[in-house]
């Protein structure tokens, strides 16, 4: 299994990467800071005195702006292949009172910045449904239904990819190779670069491996898709300490 494109897109407007608003006949795009709440609505967290906050203002006699939110993914490593970019749009307005009060503590869910305390001084809360969704990787671009969108997860491993990759880098080189090369059928030694992780989330490993100038990737599914950080550090320990695990079966 791998991450469908409704998740991809989840995970990628999820709050972890930086984000530009485009609004509709306005000038832009806006840097903004975004997360998106348990049902996938976008939540933006906009400065009052702000180009963004001008531009996202109504024209006379409405209560919303139409706007675009650009996410692009940003590789966990030096050679990571990226995920690609997320476009996802719909129909932004303020939100005031206890919705302000509740959106507040979605964002604070993902993005715990002290800034949320001056909602409605110093800073504003919008928030959209996502009406569209698009991703875009190596050229193309695919239609996300924006029901697939709303009932995906964000991946939980993508916040912490970059530090599990250069934790089994730092601290588990010899074992994770010799898995890798057992999983791949190489042979130890030669002109082969070591295969090494590059990419990982909670449905498998992305290795890259293979002669110099000739890299090659393969995808290593999981048994079963982790919830979490600590599911997947329980799944890896008989995979780089089998002969631990083995030890430990036998008493």
């Amino acid at each position: 299994m791998r991450p469908s494109p409704a998740e991809i897109v989840r995970t990628l407007v999820a709050g972890r990467l930086p984000g530009l608003v485009h609004v509709a006949h306005r000038p832009g795009p806006h840097h903004v800071r975004h997360v998106t709440d348990p049902d996938g609505r976008v939540l933006l967290l906009v400065p009052v005195v702000s180009d963004l906050a001008a531009a996202l203002r109504p024209t006379a006699g409405g209560s919303d702006v139409a706007i675009v939110l650009d996410v692009l993914d940003l590789p966990p490593a030096a050679g990571a292949p990226a995920l690609g970019r997320a476009w996802v749009s719909g129909w932004a307005e303020q939100l005031h009172g206890a919705g302000a009060r509740a959106a507040a503590v979605d964002f604070a869910a993902v993005d715990a910045t002290g800034d949320l305390l001056d909602v409605g001084t110093r800073f504003r809360l919008f928030r959209f449904e996502v009406v569209e969704a698009r991703w875009e990787r190596a050229g193309s671009v695919r239609r996300v239904d924006p029901e697939a969108y709303a009932e995906a997860e964000p991946d939980p491993l993508h916040p912490v990819e970059a530090a599990l990759l250069a934790d089994l880098a730092d601290h588990h080189t010899e074992q994770l190779s010799a898995y890798l090369r057992r999983q791949l059928g190489l042979v130890d030694g030669g002109a082969d670069a070591g295969p090494r992780v590059v990419r990982l989330d909670r449905y498998g490993l992305l290795v890259a491996y293979g002669r110099p100038g000739a890299p090659r990737r393969a995808r290593l599914a999981f048994p079963r898709p982790v919830a979490d950080h600590a599911e997947l550090a329980r799944l890896l320990h008989p995979m780089l300490c089998p002969h631990v695990g083995a030890g430990e079966g036998r008493r």
